[in-house]
């Protein structure tokens, strides 16, 4: 119910490490949709998921704390590619993120109908042709689960 309060949440929950690893990854977020903020202005892009950045991070903690993790999922990007490195001159760096640069560019492919990501697999699944390999997995899971 809307009128309950929090809960009280054991200390021993708190994970310092963890949030120092999510703190990074919000940093690169935060670059990225920098970027893409001037591209939608610009009216290049009109959503996030009209995008694939590059993306070059020269901070090897923040690298790390990028290791096994989606970054297209958590910047809301059709796809992203991460390299080490400082990027090119021309590369957009936001002020308050060290280590970061991006180039923007396009996503590649054709929107699924499902999760509105552009992809080069779309119609892959020939039993959902208008979504990606990925959301046809996921919806042949569902169909199985409404079956049994």
């Amino acid at each position: 119910m809307h009128l309950e309060q929090f809960p009280d949440i054991p200390a021993e929950w708190k994970d310092e490490a963890l949030a120092e690893k999510w703190k990074k990854v919000r940093a690169v977020r935060r670059a990225v949709t920098g970027a893409l903020e001037i591209e939608r202005k610009d009216k290049r892009i009109g959503s996030s998921l009209e995008a694939a950045p590059k993306v070059f991070v020269s901070d090897a903690a923040l690298m790390g704390a990028l290791d096994g993790l989606d970054l297209a999922e958590i910047c809301i990007t059709s796809d992203i590619a991460v390299a080490a490195g400082e990027g090119p001159a021309e590369a957009f760096r936001a002020e308050d993120v060290a280590g970061v640069a991006v180039v923007p560019s396009l996503a590649e492919g054709t929107k699924c109908a499902r999760s509105w990501r552009i992809t080069r697999d779309v119609g892959a699944d020939p039993a959902y042709p208008d979504v990606s390999a990925r959301d046809a997995a996921a919806l042949k899971e569902l169909a199985a689960l409404k079956a049994a």
